[in-house]
């Protein structure tokens, strides 16, 4: 597939989401949003492939002036590295391609049993007020640097940042293997324990955020129809609760049937806005069906982020001795700026031999 083709394609697919009209069809929405992504993944690679092509040809041209051995000598290694990536994108960017067309890979997805790779994470600030919420962006920054070390895609769906650099709330997408499965752990009340940006004193506070972790279901899983939901449109507002945005482009769904509400106002395009919405709308009615198959009616929502008071957590960040404890094993571990640096895999693979 051309890259001008896909370009092409790319902003034809960009101008059908801008209708307004859209956010009343949600199967074409659907069917859009799921384009949008796929000619997304098709241009970043077309990308990366002409930047490691500028690479060589800079090297190349090195070596044709010739005048230095020793550079000459890392120009040469350089593009046997710049080589084997270059291959490796192209061999990438070919499988998108034979994947085709987006609707065709959601149905090999669902044939092939790997509908719960997908994950919704949901982090809230609580107690402890703009530290609060400040961990709740630390938080959110560890799993999206998580997300990379994975090679999973991340997708904000919803977020209320601070004017500090915090978050009230911040909504994610995580899509990848096993992002459900090693995911699940970090359900629950997390605690720090450290010097506020704002203590003056030095003095060390306690705060906590919660973490929910929601499957994201497939389309078999989850069927809601239009005259389920009532659809409200307001402008979208950043810290500090001011207006950002001249026009309506944030989106509140209200499932009727079971009176959840959701927001998204990530985006500046009403209708992505409502697909964003939409697929938190979809993880949550699943939640609760399986909740209540299992005849434990909110109670694995009430186990997971408790009423984010200091005595319901699962783990515990003291930056004052670099010391980070999952209450659930008893289980501590040092180096916590590496941790929040992304690298969870410790934690979390001991919670896996542990707990399951």
């Amino acid at each position: 597939m051309a890259e001008k083709t896909i370009k092409e394609k790319y902003e034809k697919t960009l101008e059908q989401l801008s209708d307004p009209e859209l956010i009343s069809d949600w199967e074409k929405l659907q069917k859009l949003t799921l384009e949008k992504e796929y000619y997304e993944s098709l241009l970043e690679k077309e990308k990366e492939i002409a930047e490691i092509k500028d690479e060589i040809e800079e090297n190349r041209s090195i070596l044709a002036g010739g005048d230095e051995p020793e550079l000459n000598l890392l120009a040469e290694e350089e593009l046997k590295t710049l080589a084997e990536k270059q291959s490796l994108l192209e061999k990438e960017l070919e499988a998108l391609v034979e994947k085709g067309a987006p609707e065709a890979q959601k149905q090999t997805e669902e044939e092939s049993g790997s509908k719960g790779k997908n994950v919704i994470v949901e982090i809230r600030a609580g107690t402890g007020g703009d530290e609060a919420s400040l961990f709740a962006g630390d938080l959110f920054r560890m799993y999206s640097k998580y997300a990379a070390l994975k090679g999973w895609r991340q997708k904000t769906l919803d977020s209320s940042p601070t004017e500090l650099g915090g978050f009230k709330e911040v909504v994610f997408e995580l899509k990848g293997e096993n992002a459900f499965h090693l995911m699940k752990w970090e359900a629950g009340v997390h605690r720090v324990q450290r010097i506020p940006q704002t203590e003056k004193a030095g003095r060390i506070h306690t705060s906590t955020a919660t973490v929910a972790v929601l499957l994201k279901p497939s389309s078999a899983e989850v069927k809601i129809r239009t005259d389920e939901i009532k659809v409200d449109t307001y402008k979208a507002s950043g810290p500090g609760g001011q207006y950002v945005n001249k026009r309506e482009t944030a989106v509140r769904i209200t499932h009727l049937p079971t009176g959840i509400v959701v927001n998204s106002q990530s985006e500046r395009n009403l209708a992505q806005n409502k697909a964003n919405a939409m697929s938190i709308l979809e993880a949550k009615v699943l939640e609760k069906k399986q909740t209540e198959e299992m005849g434990k009616l909110s109670e694995k929502r009430k186990n997971q982020i408790g009423g984010a008071e200091r005595s319901e957590k699962i783990r515990t960040y003291n930056f004052p001795q670099d010391r980070i404890t999952d209450h659930r094993t008893k289980k501590s571990w040092h180096h916590l700026e590496e941790i929040m640096a992304g690298n969870l895999d410790p934690v979390i693979g001991h919670l896996q031999k542990s707990l399951e």
